[in-house]
């Protein structure tokens, strides 16, 4: 009996370490074709190019936030930017912000991701709602993390197929899809390659004042209460 006990015991702290694993991801270099709007061009050299979408669903407070829509997203890379997409299905969504200035996009309906481009606490948050609000904030852990002007918002590209305009709360199932271009100097701003780099990142999807709030990541998250700022946390992003 206690050698069974032994291996059970064993056995669940094997199956927890290995649900808490970081997740990992190769990261494509893609080359746009002109033609169409920038978005679809994105949309088509995914396409074209097999990006696989991936799921955010590790629900790290399922006791107090159980709800899990369904997201996914892909990421992909030119000489230039940072490719991003994704797709989501939810019971309600919000738009509440209807400019960068002022926004708080996790309160909407809203997608974020974070990276940490160097192997020291420094790393950048951008934020964006289900219409295409944003913020980009970068910084050290627990430090200074002056949010980004609108000078530097203006260059990252952000087109929603629920368009631009807020329309507050709505209840019924909604489905739509959210493209991003990031400039890659934005996070390198030496004019560093980021081929070939690894960067610790993490997705996720969140809406604190929606109907029924929730807080999904790709990358899972252990700690006491909901809480995206935690690069030694994140997963890893290879970009070949």
């Amino acid at each position: 009996m206690h050698r069974l006990l032994l291996i059970l015991t064993a056995s669940l702290l094997y199956v927890s370490a290995a649900a808490q694993t970081p997740a990992q991801l190769s990261v494509p270099r893609l080359q746009l074709t002109s033609g169409g709007e920038w978005w679809q061009e994105i949309d088509a050299a995914m396409e074209n190019g097999d990006v696989p979408f991936v799921m955010i669903d590790r629900v790290g407070w399922s006791e107090q936030y159980p709800y899990k829509p369904q997201v996914k997203f892909r990421i992909a890379y030119t000489e230039s930017d940072i490719l991003l997409q994704y797709d989501v299905v939810e019971q309600g969504t919000r738009a509440t912000w209807g400019t960068d200035e002022g926004a708080r996009p996790y309160m909407d309906s809203c997608v974020e991701f974070f990276v940490a481009p160097y192997s020291d606490s420094l790393y950048y948050n951008l934020e964006v709602t289900c219409i295409g609000v944003a913020t980009f904030d970068g910084g050290p852990m627990g430090g200074e993390r002056p949010r980004a002007g609108s000078e530097v918002m203006q260059q990252i590209r952000r087109h929603s197929s629920l368009g631009a305009e807020p329309f507050g709360d709505t209840s019924e199932q909604t489905q739509w899809r959210l493209t991003i271009a990031m400039p890659i100097n934005l996070i390198l701003p030496d004019g560093e390659s980021i081929e070939g780099r690894t960067m610790r990142a993490n997705f996720y999807k969140c809406g604190d004042q929606m109907a029924v709030p929730h807080y999904l990541s790709w990358s899972p998250i252990e700690w006491s209460r909901p809480n995206f700022h935690l690069p030694d946390q994140f997963g890893y992003l290879q970009f070949e």
